[in-house]
């Protein structure tokens, strides 16, 4: 059971590194989030669940370091101020978590990052409309058919998978190396 679990999340991996259109959707975020950081502009992420571990995952590995200490980039998870999250699903709804938050503090030019492996949740479609009608540039990840996400986000990374697990693995591995252009491209090793 392990190594067939090893192998299916090869095989996932496989298939981004054999797909050029999605090899390029991912340079275009690398790029998008690297000029965006250059003009002082906010990366921030969301996500449900496991999603969220992930989404918060990659805003240290850009806020904190990657590879190598070089200055932190401006990149935060939105769902780690406990006491405002359970606020407002409580005051308002969960549905209106992210889209809140995004409206309070969002700047155009700013990018979200939103991760779901359906494409479907409810916090995230309002969280990219709240994004949108900000002028923030958005990036979904999702998986395979990206889901409601996929009419609503400037750019699409959606995995070919339709397995949960092997959908976040590829996030992470996807977005490591994002981080890890974004740092070498923004902060040259001499």
């Amino acid at each position: 059971m392990i190594k067939e679990t090893l192998k299916e999340s090869i095989s996932v991996k496989k298939k981004i590194l054999d797909n050029e259109e999605l090899i390029a959707k991912i340079e275009k975020a690398t790029k998008m989030i690297e000029a965006a950081l250059r003009a002082d502009k906010k990366i921030l992420f969301c996500g449900n669940g496991g999603s969220a571990a992930d989404a918060q995952h990659l805003a240290a590995e850009l806020s904190g370091r990657f590879n190598y200490d070089r200055d932190p980039l401006y990149a935060e998870a939105l769902h780690v101020n406990t006491s405002y999250l359970t606020a407002v699903a409580n005051d308002y709804s969960y549905d209106d978590i992210y889209s809140r938050l995004i409206k309070g503090i969002g700047h155009s030019g700013d990018v979200l990052v939103c991760l779901s492996t359906s494409g479907n949740s409810q916090n995230i479609i309002r969280a990219i409309n709240q994004a949108r009608k900000m002028q923030m540039l958005t990036i979904g990840f999702t998986g395979q058919t990206g889901g409601n996400m996929s009419e609503l986000v400037d750019l699409l990374i959606n995995i070919p998978s339709k397995e949960t697990p092997r959908i976040q693995e590829a996030h992470i591995t996807v977005g490591h190396a994002i981080c890890e252009v974004v740092e070498s491209r923004i902060f040259p090793r001499s």
